[in-house]
């Protein structure tokens, strides 16, 4: 059970679980009494790119394709792709026995190249004992966020005993009842984005809550891209 470490509108915090939403089973590829299966097949062996063909045939080798599709391996070309495994190459082309160096390449606004460095690691702060997700106060309707931000994943965070359900239950009901969802954040401020495992996306979170009696809902909305109004263009251009 995956554990969210986070505080209410009145400032008291408390340790509940989250878990994914489970997809609905919607509708499937096949027909009545049977499925479609996906598979992959070789499309191209090495001999079958483009640089190698380029120096078998010249710069424009079209009608040696014409002729006598030098690009295909008979005996390659077609067969079912099984479980697959990683490897690096190098510029050119050849096997790297050892993983590579990876370097951090930091860019600016412009798209210019500002610093190279290690990788440093993010840890994970979505249940840090010390500091809790925020609650910051700050709350937009639920119109105006699906208008502003582009939501790519959904966690549900649910209650763990009596105690949390009456914890959840509160901001829930709050939430519904002013139809909007509330700003999540880590930090002392709520200000920094929510890394739910080492290394993970950045998040900026909106919880929205739903009632149905004694039922509840708690959804965690999590987005990494804002919609923004382009600038008009100036006339004449």
């Amino acid at each position: 059970m995956r554990k969210i470490h986070l505080t209410n509108a009145g400032g008291r915090d408390a340790t509940v679980s989250m878990e994914g939403l489970r997809p609905s089973t919607g509708s499937r590829p096949g027909l009545p009494d049977r499925d479609v299966r996906f598979e992959r097949y070789l499309a191209t062996t090495e001999s079958g790119l483009h640089e190698r063909l380029q120096a078998a045939h010249g710069e424009d080798y079209a009608d040696a394709l014409v002729q006598g599709d030098p690009e295909i391996d008979l005996e390659q070309v077609g067969r079912r792709v099984a479980d697959t495994d990683r490897i690096y190459l190098s510029s050119t082309g050849d096997v790297l026995y050892a993983a590579p160096r990876v370097m951090e390449v930091i860019l600016g606004p412009d798209g210019e190249e500002k610093e190279r460095r290690q990788p440093v690691d993010v840890e994970s702060n979505v249940n840090d004992e010390d500091k809790a997700i925020r609650w910051t106060g700050r709350k937009l309707p639920k119109s105006a966020a699906v208008r502003r931000f582009v939501f790519g994943r959904t966690v549900q965070v649910r209650h763990v005993d009596g105690v949390t359900y009456d914890y959840c239950y509160e901001m829930a009901k709050t939430l519904a009842e002013e139809d909007a969802v509330m700003m999540l954040g880590a930090g002392d401020r709520g200000r920094a984005p929510l890394v739910f495992q080492t290394n993970g996306t950045p998040y900026r979170g909106f919880l929205e809550g739903r009632v149905d009696g004694e039922k509840y809902k708690l959804l965690l909305h999590l987005s990494n891209m804002e919609l923004k109004r382009p600038e008009p263009a100036e006339a004449g251009k």
